[in-house]
């Protein structure tokens, strides 16, 4: 099992460490990705190893390395957990990132798309051999109920016209997850993979850390009474990690372990098509590493 957090700090870990314990408790094994921002440093997410490790009594736990804001890294991890590994079960995506600064990574892409979406997808399409393998198997792509507020603009899909604001940046970042969840369960209907997609609520996670104080100050306070422990924010990730009730369910969005309406530009299927192209395009994805879609 994979959970792809945002950094290697305690209080962002902590999110993911439920997410673990409650998947420990089904006998899974879980594989911690931690990706980084500049210079990746690893203590936090060993720290969270070995605290999994003395709660669940399971061994397996792994961590690797995975920087979501570079290709390279993507690929690199993805061959060193085919070396090791022959078969994959889940494969959650839950990095998030808000209030970065508007630059591009060396792969030329905003970094802050990068990370909540273009990572991920190359991520999982590099995985898809061995999730296809490794059938039934489940996708689980973690993103938001802001997504209602996202636009995609296809003549802008890398903000390389404008930036619309760091508010914007991650609405659009999170219906982009939602239009890849949808558009590749169509594209994997018949496999045995799954792939579905969730809003798991207002947590009390670091995420906002990078906000203005006042915004952050004043979204805390209005979301109060929304605002969900890290065990809770995990329920809905694990439900559609491991519930027999959705192993056939494929292409929904999820609150609450329920079954939740997307906004309207979610449910536009050419544009979902149009952008999964793109995407492609802009991850450099090769002839040979596309096969898994096709095949």
């Amino acid at each position: 099992y994979f959970v792809d957090c945002k950094d290697a700090k305690m209080s962002a870990d902590a999110k993911d460490q439920e997410l673990a314990k409650k998947l420990w408790d089904k006998c899974v094994q879980l594989v911690k990705l931690t990706p980084e921002e500049i210079k990746l440093d690893l203590k936090g997410a060993n720290s969270a190893r070995l605290e999994i490790i003395e709660g669940t009594e399971n061994q397996r736990v792994e961590v690797m390395k995975l920087d979501l804001a570079s290709l390279q890294s993507v690929r690199d991890f993805v061959k060193e957990f085919n070396h090791s590994n022959d078969r994959l079960d889940v494969l959650i995506n839950n990095a998030a990132a808000v209030g970065l600064a508007n630059q591009q990574t060396a792969d030329g892409l905003q970094q802050e798309l990068q990370i909540n979406h273009f990572g991920p997808f190359l991520l999982t399409i590099l995985l898809l051999d061995v999730l296809k393998k490794s059938a039934p198997s489940r996708v689980v792509v973690v993103s938001s109920r802001w997504h209602r507020n996202g636009k995609i603009d296809l003549d802008n899909v890398n903000y390389e016209n404008n930036f619309p604001g760091f508010k914007r940046c991650y609405q659009d970042a999170k219906l982009a997850n939602v239009l890849f969840s949808n558009e590749l369960a169509k594209r994997l209907s018949g496999t045995g993979v799954t792939c579905n997609s969730l809003h798991p609520g207002v947590i009390n996670t670091d995420i906002r850390k990078r906000l203005p104080k006042l915004i952050n100050f004043f979204f805390c306070l209005l979301y109060r009474h929304l605002i969900k422990t890290l065990e809770e924010g995990a329920d809905t990730s694990v439900y559609l990690a491991s519930s027999p009730q959705v192993q056939n369910v494929t292409g929904k969005f999820f609150f609450e372990c329920k079954m939740m309406e997307t906004g309207k530009n979610a449910k536009d299927e050419n544009l979902a098509a149009k952008y999964f192209d793109e995407c492609i395009h802009l991850v450099r994805l090769t002839p040979s590493e596309l096969t898994a879609l096709s095949s």
